[in-house]
């Protein structure tokens, strides 16, 4: 069995409501079943970006701080076809 993810990212106005989000999930559904892929499920994936390091001014006067790292989350949808 093989199996396929590809990142979902609903791109909305502020007058969208969810349906726009579902029509969206369902044009991808239907387009990667037209390639005989199944749609196995939606998935989130948190991942940690890592902040930018601080760096020290002329004679250590103005330094900058280190930016923290930070955590984020990605959307998946996980396909299948044997």
């Amino acid at each position: 069995m093989n199996y396929k993810v590809v990142p979902f990212v609903a791109k909305l106005n502020q007058s969208d409501t969810t349906t726009a989000v579902a029509n969206q999930l369902d044009a991808l559904i239907n387009d990667m079943s037209s390639q005989g892929w199944e749609y196995v499920r939606l998935e989130s994936v948190d991942t940690v970006i890592k902040g930018a390091p601080g760096q020290n001014g002329c004679f250590g006067l103005g330094a900058t701080p280190a930016e923290p790292d930070y955590t984020t989350s990605y959307m998946v949808a996980v396909f299948k076809k044997e």
